[in-house]
């Protein structure tokens, strides 16, 4: 219980900027107030106590302005952050390390008795407003952009935005390829919009690319000299950062002229 309790408090620290000790944690909270009674209601109505199981779960919407059914499963390290407004539905799942913003359903679209709320993986973000409906899978790592409407599956590590919501970017065998060329030489291609479209960044994509096929040609050039006997030093790759800093500079030194 205690284990759990430390859990609850310490995720909001990763997932809060704002968050300055564990006391104003646990007294100012209402996330972490609503699925502290969460816990508890859902305790009581597993052990079939279930008016007490909907009573204190009722108590906890009237206090925190946040609605979960005592069926709902949650994981661990579940952050609700603001609160207000949220909904969860009685057949909802949700995994380990997932986040809530306020506004957010996850409801039913079905009078039918049964399966009839989403099911979240691990470490999925759903944003301010968003309404995620229906028998549907977020797979782990999964993020919806605020506001979305979310009523098909979602594919892990995808992020949904819009009405209804559509996949902004897949990531590719070539994207994940290109992030790690990218790092290799000390550049992050990636660190403004790592999901948008944009012509820069596409300009900078066909360059990673571009390199990546002029490295590996170095590499065979490289390993079909050695097998004649001639030895090659490998060259260091300069430092990205240091190159920008002497461009600054010298764009200062010609400004001041």
């Amino acid at each position: 219980m205690f284990e759990r309790l430390r859990e609850d408090i310490n995720c909001v620290f990763e997932r809060d900027p704002a968050a300055r000790n564990a006391l104003e944690v646990l007294t100012t909270y209402p996330g972490v107030h609503a699925v502290l009674f969460h816990r508890l209601a859902h305790r009581l109505w597993n052990a079939n106590f279930k008016w007490l199981g909907r009573m204190l779960a009722g108590l906890s919407r009237w206090f925190t302005g946040i609605e979960i059914h005592p069926a709902a499963s949650i994981g661990r390290r579940f952050f609700i952050d603001h609160g207000m407004g949220v909904v969860i539905g009685e057949t909802a799942e949700i995994g380990d390390d997932c986040t809530l913003y306020h506004g957010v359903t996850l409801g039913g679209t079905s009078w039918q008795k049964g399966k009839r709320h989403p099911t979240l993986g691990n470490n999925v973000v759903v944003g301010a407003g968003a309404k995620v409906l229906g028998p549907i899978t977020l797979g782990d790592g999964a993020r919806v952009g605020s506001n979305a409407v979310v009523v098909k599956d979602v594919a892990a590590g995808n992020t949904i935005i819009g009405v209804p919501g559509h996949v902004v970017k897949k990531r590719t065998e070539r994207d994940e390829r290109r992030k790690a060329f990218a790092a290799r030489i000390g550049f992050d291609a990636y660190g403004q919009a790592p999901d948008m479209p944009d012509p820069i960044e596409n300009a900078i994509n066909a360059l990673l690319d571009h390199i990546h096929v002029m490295d590996q040609q170095m590499e065979r050039m490289c390993q079909a000299l050695k097998s004649m006997g001639v030895e090659v030093t490998p060259g260091k790759l300069p430092d990205l950062e240091s190159c920008v800093i002497d461009c600054e500079a010298d764009e200062k030194v010609k400004s001041e002229q």
